[in-house]
């Protein structure tokens, strides 16, 4: 599959993060087992790791399991721990192929041994790969990253490693989860759900949010431009006005005149 011809690879986001959303609901409305719909999740993940891949987007981040869903159906959480093993191990060889590493945020010391042994030996082995940086948020949640960051920035305080006066934004992303990543420039949440549910809440502060209603299994290369083509129409000021924003494109002075014909 190419989409190469039919999108405008210019001004593309750097950084892709996406809630995936609706695996349960797309497997009841087929009247099929909840697994069944993490199964067809997990195809929809290759696709747009493809299709992300060939576009050249550098950073594809997954919201795959969060802290909040140990609270579902143990059997469901023990068939989703398989399914990440099996895809793993399946995937290791196309993430060579495709020079794709591997990363992963998140409590990974609360995943079950045999998962977190795979995860740490994928990510070893494709930590040298540059072509695109996919990671995976695992027994994640932001608040607990934050609160993380807290506790470890204020042990170095107490040690006289930090002075207080010294922190700063640069201080504290160099102790999230997300230390080696850029912020996030679009995050996508399928299913129709219009929120963030407790997910890289520090690095999406300028981030551009997109929802659609398409089901997480449903979604494609063909969804993912759709997306992307929104976030290029997207005016981004980081608190600037329109203006400042259209002079910086044109390389003016803030008070020089456009266009004296516009």
């Amino acid at each position: 599959m190419s989409l190469l011809k039919q999108l405008n690879l210019s001004n593309l986001p750097n950084h892709i993060a996406i809630i995936m959303d609706g695996n349960g609901r797309w497997a009841k409305k087929k009247g099929l087992l909840r697994n069944l719909g993490h199964q067809g999740g997990a195809k929809t993940v290759r696709e747009i790791v493809e299709v992300c891949t060939e576009i050249n987007i550098k950073f594809l981040t997954l919201y795959a399991f969060s802290t909040e869903n140990w609270n579902r159906p143990k059997l469901e959480v023990e068939l989703l721990m398989k399914l990440l093993i099996s895809s793993l191990k399946k995937e290791l060889n196309t993430l060579q192929k495709n020079n794709i590493k591997l990363a992963t945020i998140g409590d990974i010391n609360s995943l079950p041994t045999k998962v977190s042994a795979e995860l740490i030996d994928v990510v070893e082995k494709t930590k040298n790969n540059t072509r695109l940086t996919l990671t995976l948020a695992l027994s994640y949640s932001s608040r607990e990253e934050l609160i993380k960051t807290i506790k470890e920035i204020s042990l170095k305080v107490k040690n006289n490693l930090i002075s207080p006066e010294n922190i700063d934004e640069s201080v504290i992303n160099n102790h999230l989860y997300t230390c080696d990543l850029p912020d996030v420039d679009l995050l996508i949440r399928t299913s129709g759900e219009q929120r963030i549910s407790n997910f890289l809440l520090w690095q999406t502060a300028y981030t551009e949010l997109y929802f659609t209603d398409t089901l997480w299994p449903e979604f494609n290369g063909a969804a993912l431009d759709t997306a992307i083509e929104w976030f290029k129409a997207r005016e981004r000021r980081f608190g600037k006005t329109s203006e400042q924003v259209q002079n910086a494109k044109e390389n003016l002075p803030p008070s020089a005149p456009r266009d004296a014909t516009g």
